[in-house]
């Protein structure tokens, strides 16, 4: 596969005999327990996006089942897709590529993106791109500010990562922290249940935070006291569960050790991020992510800005969970970069490093 100058790139597996031009970018989501589909325009950005949360049907098991993600995301799928066009305004033909998650994720559920997004790209002999879900999200921020340039520091924090990234270019990416065991997005989720609180409960924990007081004793910030820049959060989540034991249970006792636990957490984030920027040198900080709509990580992101005059970017509070328009945006920059693979193969990947994500790609 080359790249021709400008837009246009000759892809295998389609009709090569003239340049395809590139301007509107199916995205289609469905990685764990969200179905989600956009239209992104190179020129005006997001034009449409729709997406449906399995949540509430999750919740009566505490968790993600992911047979019935998978089934939820066949019979939400293509209907999502004609009401994003219809809100567009669009037909398919319009449509001038198909971006689809490829992993990591649930691979049921993958599965199901994948097939139809590159079942309708060969139906409409368009090209199609896998994208890695992790690039999506470091890429979110511009959904709101296409200003954002590489390079930059991210901090991807989630229920299932927590990951300091540098990324050198909009294609290369670097994992320089990393979590040990559970991510906070996670812990978040595991200590809400102790608390009483119904899944998923990262949300209502920070709720519940807010009417909390200080304890005598605060909750311990793991692995800010060596060097590097990894994290840990099972020790701080157990810390939780026996402050949570030796108290009296009242309601009160949950708000205070909700709001101790969330500032352990936020403050270990920020203190990492502090580190990471002055090891790397970067003056601009992306925040990407589930956890990244957490107001009080937020505010202390947005302090540590004031403090080093770094720049700060987030992702709207609508796009830092999974979603659509991230994949759109993702799959449209692949093809700007001329890199990658891009066709109908179908190919998921449950596990995938970020390092070896399909911006860059095999090709040359």
């Amino acid at each position: 596969m080359g790249a021709k100058k400008g837009r246009g790139l000759y892809l295998y597996g389609l009709d090569n005999s003239k340049a395809i031009e590139i301007v509107i970018v199916l995205g289609i989501e469905t990685s764990c327990d969200e179905t989600g589909v956009a239209l992104y325009h190179r020129e005006r950005g997001l034009l449409a996006h729709r997406l449906f949360s399995q949540v509430e049907m999750h919740a009566q098991y505490g968790g993600v089942v992911p047979e019935l993600a998978s089934r939820d995301h066949v019979e939400k799928l293509l209907p999502l897709i004609r009401e994003v066009l219809e809100d567009a305004k669009l037909s398919l033909a319009q449509i001038d590529a198909v971006a689809y998650t490829a992993g990591p994720g649930l691979i049921g559920a993958l599965l199901v993106g994948a097939c139809t997004g590159a079942a309708l790209a060969f139906a409409l002999d368009k090209p199609a791109v896998p994208v890695h879900h992790l690039v999506g999200h470091l890429l979110s921020p511009m959904l709101a500010n296409p200003e954002l340039k590489a390079p930059f520091l991210t901090l991807l924090v989630s229920g299932g990562h927590t990951m300091l990234i540098d990324a050198s270019a909009l294609d290369q990416f670097e994992i320089i922290g990393d979590t040990l065991d559970d991510a906070a997005g996670e812990a978040f989720d595991k200590t809400a249940k102790v608390l009483g609180l119904a899944y998923p409960g990262g949300a209502k924990l920070a709720a519940l935070a807010t009417s909390g007081k200080p304890l005598p004793r605060p909750f311990p910030r793991p692995m800010v006291d060596r060097p590097g820049l990894d994290f840990s959060f099972s020790g701080l989540k157990t810390f939780a569960l026996n402050t949570f034991q030796q108290s009296d249970q009242s309601d009160q006792a949950r708000a205070d050790i909700a709001r101790a636990f969330e500032e352990a957490v936020v403050d270990t984030l920020r203190i990492k991020v502090e580190r990471a920027l002055a090891q790397t040198g970067r003056r601009t900080l992306v925040i990407a992510g589930g956890v990244g709509a957490n107001q009080r990580l937020r505010e202390r992101i947005g302090e540590l800005a004031k403090k080093t005059g770094i720049h700060v970017y987030f992702p709207p509070l609508e796009f830092c969970t999974d979603n659509g328009a991230m994949i759109a945006l993702a799959g449209a920059l692949q093809f700007d970069s001329g890199r990658g693979d891009i066709g109908w193969q179908i190919e998921v990947r449950p596990r995938w490093s970020l390092e070896e994500s399909n911006l860059r790609g095999s090709a040359a």
